[in-house]
């Protein structure tokens, strides 16, 4: 009886991880698959007398640049905006700034065409934080503006730590990173939930 418990357990455990393969695998095959639908020049950066704004008029997206940082639109896929705090120091490539950071926060606004639900987040998180050797990783479900969001906490040895919020929205997903140096977290938080405040989806 007691051998059959064993092998009935086996049985249960490999149809759980075949399953899983099958779930995650699926998933990065849609990934990898998906439809490119926006491009970096949809990201306009324009000033005001209220302030610096970012601009993504396709995806419905307004968000302030944090007064006195830096704000660059990086023509990578579907487009990405990142945000310097002006004491930022770190590691260069191609005269940029990497983490992990010595000084500073850095913030990365993306937003991806394709409607995710937070199994799917944690999922394409998870990914993600494995290919930067995350340490620990913690998720929450959260309300930011009045949109359901899934916020990311985690720290890696690649980019040292970080906290992501997804949004998913209708048929998109809105992203926004801060990566910041551990000595500036206090400070770095506190942009980061002031930057939150500011951003619009229509």
């Amino acid at each position: 009886m007691a051998n059959f418990k064993r092998k009935l357990n086996k049985k249960i455990i490999f149809i759980f991880v075949f399953v899983l393969i099958l779930v995650v695998g699926g998933f990065f095959w849609w990934w990898q698959s998906r439809e490119i639908k926006g491009t970096p020049d949809d990201y306009v950066i324009k000033e005001t007398k209220e302030g610096v704004f970012v601009e993504n008029k396709k995806a419905g997206l307004v968000v302030k640049v944090p007064e006195g940082w830096e704000v660059e639109r990086m023509e990578v896929e579907e487009g990405l905006i990142v945000f310097n705090s002006q004491n930022i120091k770190g590691g260069l490539q191609n005269d940029k700034i990497t983490p992990p950071l010595e000084n500073g926060c850095i913030i990365h606004a993306s937003v991806m065409y394709e409607k995710m639900d937070f199994t799917y987040l944690k999922l394409q998180a998870k990914y993600n934080l494995a290919l930067l050797d995350v340490n620990s990783e913690e998720f929450e479900e959260i309300v930011i503006n009045n949109y359901q969001a899934l916020k990311i906490m985690a720290d890696t040895q690649k980019i040292g730590p970080a906290i992501g919020i997804d949004i998913p929205h209708k048929d998109k997903t809105y992203s926004f990173l801060l990566i910041f140096a551990p000595d500036d977290k206090n400070n770095c938080l506190q942009e980061f939930e002031s930057f939150l405040e500011t951003v619009s989806i229509k």
